[in-house]
């Protein structure tokens, strides 16, 4: 048996034939009325009597509102890749992200041939629509600045421009029967279409075996294939399961879902009766046959509810979670299932919309037995925002941001919002808020962690400036955590805020910053060591208005060290006085500094996360960047052990806030370090980087243990927040972020 777990769509094959245009274009019309999700056409360009397919899906799309639309499936010998790849997202983005592309090898070699199209073997056939489907991913991938090449056997793309990108992630599915289409279909498209009437009983099976055991083979969970079936209806068809009254047509096509992963049932008609029916009769009562049917196996301990037997009406997850969760296969798992870094495999990823809808998705999530992620949005390094085959309840639909008291500079922000956007909405007010220096950074995890920002000199950390937060707690209470209500929590929630709750708002009291001098400046140190040495003791200098930056990499044997800096204010003379030394601490490739709205430095970026890959990442805080500090870290250059290199000033205002006052308690360093470590570099790298200054910042260390713990809280904050975890958290569930174990109450 296999059951996929993927949410049940249903859809319509419609006959795209030129004597009536205006009928078929009412079929699909009716498709959508009739409460089906997909309207897909078949495609063969040599076909006399029809229809241009892609002409058609542009204008079906144009007439719907809602329905989705794919060529099933569309001819690409005849059908370039690269300008397809550019139709689709066009489409997909006039449409509103409805477009899905069915693909096929091609067939009627002939007929192809006739209309200029090159024939091939059924094995170059093949080898075509893989390159094909490289092409087409690498033109949507717009986010890429290299211009693309794909130097296939087939298709050939050298130096095209990539873009525009799809409005949502574009599904590929491939029309395949045979061992090597169903290899390549594993291997790399998102689903498998096949006609129900062109297989032999056991084909979907062997069909699903080969599929699966190739996407396994190269590192894909087989879940994120969605499983297609086309089933023809009409005279002179072999109706298979769909005789009989449409009534019974469910019944037959239950099996098809649970025991062959079937997720989206695609009706080959042109009777509208038929059409009619199998939205408003079939859909729903196969619908509801799956979800009791996948209650009756969740209920079984030893078959998890979430994973390949969970489906979106598994019990019990709350209804008002469901329209929005994505699981493997839905169209926008890509898009959900990984970070900024981090590739993940969740078994599923809900959305709540609301603080009421965190607290289900917590109590849903707690009670599968299974890894639990809370992501708040955005970037990230540590890679604790996805899983593999957990649960990821993705915050991104609380952003709003909001001036509850000008006179007071309170600002309310969503956890799931995003800084760029933070910092957009507040500049009319004449606002802003230190948030890390880049504007995709999610507000959530920042805002709990501490928030080392480009204001933080002038204004502190971002946790030193939140006033209040509104939570859901590990047994699902909503709770505000302030001053004056838990106050333990509210204490913890400024610095370990990942391990004692889900933060779903804040309130921050923001600085009076509008415009700021923003300075760049591109170095070229021959001395690594000595030059750190004198940045370090530059940006100490500097007065509280200059927070600076600084990153570091080694390019081609040569070291390359830009440095950002803001003054926080308009004094342009101050400015230039304290961005002046920086100048002269070694060859200058590149400067340059203006006045900007602060909400230019950190600008909304809103960028795909795809899960580039895992990096391993090491913090440490030091009070100077003298000698035993800078010596080490080149050394680590100079042996090959680290990739870059990152300083951030930590000093001014930061230490104005007692140690005690949160959980982030270092206070007297002036930097806080972190390094990107090369793999399997990491034991020598951790030798001489442990030995490293006093403490470290949580969200830029990748790694997790006692050992880190000990660095990243000083012994008294530590013994405090397992006290608070175990009044808010005692059963742990918020372990898999940074883990704080709680203490035990009846030693």
């Amino acid at each position: 048996m296999a059951d996929y777990g993927h949410e049940l769509l249903f859809g319509t094959f419609l006959t795209p034939q030129n004597r009536d245009p205006a009928a078929v274009v009412d079929l699909a019309v009716l498709s959508e009325r009739s409460g089906l999700d997909l309207v897909t056409f078949q495609d063969h360009p040599y076909q006399s009597g029809f229809l241009d397919t892609w002409t058609l899906l542009s204008w079906v799309a144009a007439r719907t509102e809602r329905v989705r639309l794919s060529g099933n499936v569309i001819n690409l010998p005849l059908r370039p890749p690269a300008v397809l790849a550019r139709a689709a997202a066009s489409l997909d983005l006039l449409s509103g992200g409805r477009v899905e592309l069915g693909l096929g090898a091609g067939a009627f070699w002939d007929a192809i041939e006739a209309m200029g199209g090159r024939r091939l073997t059924a094995s170059e056939a093949v080898g075509a629509l893989d390159e094909a489907i490289d092409v087409i991913r690498g033109v949507w991938d717009a986010g890429e600045r290299a211009p693309l090449r794909v130097r296939g056997d087939f298709h050939r793309v050298d130096g095209a421009k990539r873009g525009p990108a799809p409005a949502h992630p574009v599904p590929i599915w491939v029309g395949a029967y045979k061992p090597r289409m169903l290899r390549l279909t594993g291997r790399k498209a998102d689903g498998w279409l096949p006609t129900l009437n062109f297989l032999k009983d056991p084909d979907l099976r062997r069909g699903n075996a080969i599929i699966d055991e190739e996407a396994q083979r190269t590192g894909r969970d087989p879940r994120a294939i969605r499983r297609l079936l086309n089933i023809m209806h009409g005279p002179g068809q072999d109706q298979g399961p769909l005789q009989g009254p449409p009534e019974r047509w469910a019944e037959r096509l239950l099996p098809f879902a649970l025991e062959h992963g079937v997720g989206t049932f695609v009706l080959g008609t042109d009777d509208p009766r038929a059409i009619a029916a199998f939205g408003e009769v079939v859909a729903p009562a196969l619908r509801e046959a799956v979800i009791e049917e996948r209650r009756g196996t969740s209920a079984d301990a030893s078959r998890p509810a979430v994973g390949p037997s969970a489906g979106a009406g598994a019990d019990p997850l709350p209804v008002s979670l469901r329209a929005r969760a994505v699981r493997p296969g839905d169209s926008a798992y890509e898009k959900v299932r990984s970070t900024y870094l981090w590739p993940g495999s969740p078994g599923l990823v809900l959305r709540p919309g609301t603080p009421r809808e965190v607290s289900e998705a917590l109590v849903f999530a707690r009670g599968q037995g299974v890894p639990i992620a809370v992501r708040s949005g955005g970037h990230g390094l540590s890679g604790r925002a996805t899983n593999d085959g957990g649960i990821v309840i993705s915050l991104g639909a609380l952003d709003r941001v909001e001036v509850i008291d000008r006179q007071r500079r309170l600002v309310r922000v969503g956890a799931g919002a995003r800084w760029g956007d933070v910092a957009a909405a507040l500049a009319p007010h004449g606002l802003a808020i230190s948030s890390g220096d880049y504007g995709d950074v999610g507000v959530g995890g920042l805002a709990t962690t501490a928030g080392v920002g480009l204001l933080a000199r002038s204004y502190g950390l971002t946790i030193d400036r939140v006033k209040g937060a509104d939570a859901v707690l590990a047994d699902g209470r909503i709770v505000r955590a302030d001053a004056e209500h838990h106050p333990d929590l509210f204490w913890a929630l400024r610095g370990a805020g990942g391990n004692m709750a889900v933060v779903t708002s804040l309130d921050i009291e923001a600085a009076e910053v509008g415009d700021v001098v923003f300075g760049t400046f591109l170095h070229a140190p021959a001395d690594l060591d000595g030059f750190l040495r004198r940045w370090g003791r530059t940006a100490e200098d500097a007065p509280r208005e200059l927070t600076s930056f600084l990153s570091v990499a080694r390019r081609q044997g040569r070291y390359v060290a830009q440095t950002s800096a803001v003054w926080a204010g308009t004094d342009v003379d101050g400015a230039s006085a304290a961005l002046q030394p920086f100048l002269g601490l070694a060859p200058v490739l590149h400067q340059r500094a203006e006045l900007v709205p602060y909400a230019a430095v950190v600008a909304p970026a809103h960028n795909d996360h795809h899960g580039r890959g895992p990096i391993h990442s090491r913090s440490v805080l030091v009070r100077h960047l003298d000698g035993p500090t800078t010596s080490v870290v080149a050394r680590l250059f100079d042996d090959r052990a680290i990739a870059h290199l990152q300083i951030r000033s930590v000093g001014g205002a930061v230490g104005d806030t007692p140690a005690a006052a949160t959980a982030y308690a270092h206070r007297f360093q002036n930097f806080s370090l972190n390094a990107v470590v090369r793999e399997g570099r990491e034991e020598q790298a951790d030798g001489l980087w442990d030995g490293l200054g006093e403490g470290l910042y949580l969200s830029f260390d990748t790694r997790t243990g006692p050992h880190v713990l000990s660095r990243a809280f000083p012994p008294a904050t530590l013994r405090r927040l397992r006290d608070v975890k175990a009044v808010y958290d005692p059963g742990n569930a918020f372990r898999n972020n940074f883990p704080i174990p709680p203490a035990d109450r009846a030693s």
